[in-house]
């Protein structure tokens, strides 16, 4: 469990570097990132790949060829929210009252849980442990009202952490001769990241829906109807929660990997000849980062592949 107060600063150094290597990969001796504006399928590439995937709506009209946009942060390391609780252990998120509580990103709202202190988040503090009987709780060490939560937008630390508006702008391409840097730091702290939620999860439980990307940290999971899941209207709209794992709370967003990013696009036949990688990964070897050896077999760099 990572000291009081530490862990937050490593994601905020990630949103930080991460938008300084997307600001960075606009100019020309950089690959840009492209977006399917239809599907999550993101695409480091100069030239965007011919890959017949997008199974989108209204895929039919466009052949399911992507239409490529210009991506974003929020494209390379997707946000994942969950529901920030005064107690964990208190009364249930339910459908009607899913407005009265804040979301925040489900990386902070587990180091909360962990014990870090943030203005605006107030968490409860136990000093003796809870009574329970398999998945019943029987002494919860009393109630405790829960605290008003802040109106003041200012008062709110994880403002900075908004990707959503134009806080993101703030960060100037680097210089060239930084970038390489910028990318291996990046790299590094998105692997410091996962490590961190991975054991901050043997000790905290974590929910995910097995239907949909709902998170929810906690005990057990909320009650606010809002799965959109296929055939949810058999469940009624409810979560099917199951025990989360870390790629729940900081997915991975694969993309193909691009051997040369100035060479020809990416050919739809031989899609099984090529290999994938996390979105901040193969963004960041284009940079000049060294890319670690657990991700290189599924990127399958030791395969060559001749154009048709």
């Amino acid at each position: 469990m990572p000291r009081h107060g530490v862990f937050p600063p490593v994601l905020f150094a990630l949103k930080a570097c991460t938008g300084r290597i997307v600001s960075e990969v606009t100019v020309d001796e950089f690959p840009p990132l492209s977006i399917e504006k239809s599907l999550l399928d993101g695409q480091t590439r100069v030239k965007v790949n011919d890959l017949v995937a997008g199974y989108s709506p209204g895929s039919q009209k466009r052949k399911s060829f992507h239409s490529w946009v210009k991506g974003s942060i929020n494209d390379v390391h997707l946000p994942v929210e969950s529901y920030h609780l005064y107690d964990p252990f208190g009364q249930r998120i339910k459908h009607v009252t899913r407005f009265d509580y804040d979301r925040i990103s489900t990386v902070v709202e587990l180091c909360i849980l962990a014990g870090v202190d943030l203005p605006g988040y107030p968490s409860r503090r136990r000093t003796e442990p809870i009574r329970m009987s398999r998945k019943k709780v029987i002494d919860r060490g009393g109630f405790v009202e829960e605290p008003k939560p802040c109106q003041s937008r200012d008062s709110y630390p994880l403002i900075e952490l908004d990707t959503f508006e134009d806080h993101v702008m703030r960060f100037s391409p680097p210089a060239a001769f930084d970038v390489s840097k910028i990318a291996q730091e990046t790299l590094d702290v998105y692997e410091k990241v996962r490590w961190g939620a991975r054991k901050l999860m043997r000790k905290y439980s974590v929910k995910a829906c097995g239907y949909c990307s709902e998170v929810h940290v906690g005990p057990w999971g909320h009650n606010a109807k809002l799965c959109d899941a296929f055939k949810h209207q058999w469940r009624d709209g409810k979560h099917g929660w199951q025990d989360a794992t870390v790629d729940d709370v900081v997915p991975p967003n694969y993309v193909w990997h691009v051997q040369d990013p100035k060479g020809p696009p990416l050919i739809g036949l031989l899609k099984q000849f090529y290999g994938k990688a996390p979105g901040i990964v193969e963004m960041c070897m284009h940079a000049g980062a060294e890319v670690p050896d657990k991700y290189k077999p599924m990127m399958m760099l030791n395969i060559v592949v001749f154009g048709l």
